[in-house]
């Protein structure tokens, strides 16, 4: 087994407490009515702390049929947490976990940055590319981009 370990950021227009509240604390409500699309419910298995597992269930179409998080655990004061990716989804039979480790900074124009710290844990000799880590990014900002949108457009939302 190997660990890649993968650093990056995105920018947002939308508060830093907003997307914080989006993703970790009302993320069940919010991403099936941000992304239609691709999320069709999510369901929580345990209390919410760590340990608990959130099932993402896609619609159908898609190229997975749900993915498992375990929470890691989050920091509201810090607008940090922490989530592994353990089941579903693009693990398939190359990686064992997917471990996320993201903070929401505010910037000076009012918006916010995610700076994320993503560690892909692979079986076996399998290396993971940088071209397949930038795919497995990409599908998560657009997912990312979906709830900005939700956001900026229900501004009642996650306050």
């Amino acid at each position: 087994m190997g660990v890649v370990t993968y650093e990056f950021e995105v920018t947002s227009p939308v508060a830093p407490t907003r997307l914080f509240k989006a993703f970790v604390l009302e993320g069940a409500k919010v991403y099936p009515k941000a992304a239609p699309h691709a999320i069709k419910s999510v369901e929580l298995e345990g209390d919410g702390k760590p340990g608990s597992i959130v099932k993402i269930n896609f619609v159908e179409g898609l190229p997975f049929q749900y993915m498992k998080h375990m929470i890691g655990g989050h920091d509201e004061s810090n607008l940090s947490y922490s989530y592994s990716l353990i089941e579903g989804g693009p693990l398939g039979d190359k990686l064992e976990k997917i471990s996320y480790e993201n903070q929401f900074v505010a910037v000076a124009s009012g918006g916010s940055v995610c700076k994320s710290s993503i560690k892909f844990y692979t079986i076996g000799d399998y290396v993971i590319t940088e071209d397949e880590i930038k795919a497995l990014i990409q599908r998560s900002e657009v997912v990312y981009k979906a709830i900005e949108a939700y956001l900026l457009a229900n501004t009642d939302a996650c306050n």
